[in-house]
């Protein structure tokens, strides 16, 4: 199986991530995170029930954005 919150989150602390936003139809997903890279793949989507993983990792990166 593909590890692939665990990647995601690797390469957002590798400093791979650009942006996210929200999308309400993403794809033959429908609504999802959307989180864009500086590295292949671009985009990564992540589904409402994962939300809650993602949340102190963006707000930790936008802090250290800024």
């Amino acid at each position: 199986m593909y590890p692939y919150h665990n990647t995601i989150k690797k390469r957002i602390r590798n400093g791979e991530l650009i942006g996210y936003q929200f999308v309400e139809n993403y794809k033959n997903i429908g609504e999802c995170l959307l989180l864009t890279f500086s590295t292949p793949p671009f985009e990564r989507p992540i589904r409402p029930h994962k939300y809650h993983e993602y949340v102190d990792i963006l707000v930790e990166w936008k802090r250290k954005k800024e």
